[in-house]
């Protein structure tokens, strides 16, 4: 069994955002040579998320006003986390949204149902941010 690991990096240039992310996942797995297998993705940050969705604006605007009701950014003063950083509602929309994915890989393809692509969601964005893409297999 072979595995390959390689480190994507973003910079959302907005506080919240939805980056996709599957022509990044399917360049990693073209440089894997991996066939057949399984691929993880996942955020290495505790306010920002991987997960599986339609690459449709309607459904991010949908998700971004359900999420800030969820948790709203504003007051800070309402979470008990704020203090040195204002970022509490951050770590519960990554807590909603999820921390990773696993696709499994067929035919040297990521095996995706319809419309299916890959999103990394940014919700204390503006600064340097990484997704870490292991796939192991054959």
């Amino acid at each position: 069994m072979k595995s390959f690991r390689k480190e994507l990096w973003f910079k959302a240039a907005s506080r919240r955002a939805y980056l996709n992310i599957t022509p990044d996942v399917e360049t990693c797995l073209r440089e894997s040579g991996i066939r057949e297998g399984l691929c993880l993705v996942n955020a290495m940050h505790i306010t920002a998320s991987v997960f599986i969705n339609d690459d449709e604006q309607g459904l991010h605007a949908d998700f971004e006003r359900w999420l800030e009701r969820l948790a709203p950014e504003k007051p800070h003063s309402q979470y008990a986390h704020n203090g040195a950083e204002d970022n509490a509602d951050a770590h519960l929309k990554r807590q909603v949204m999820g921390r990773e994915v696993v696709v499994a890989v067929t035919e040297g393809r990521l095996d995706f149902g319809p419309w299916e692509q890959i999103f990394y969601g940014e919700y204390d964005g503006l600064r340097n941010k990484r997704v870490l893409v292991k796939i192991i297999g054959e």
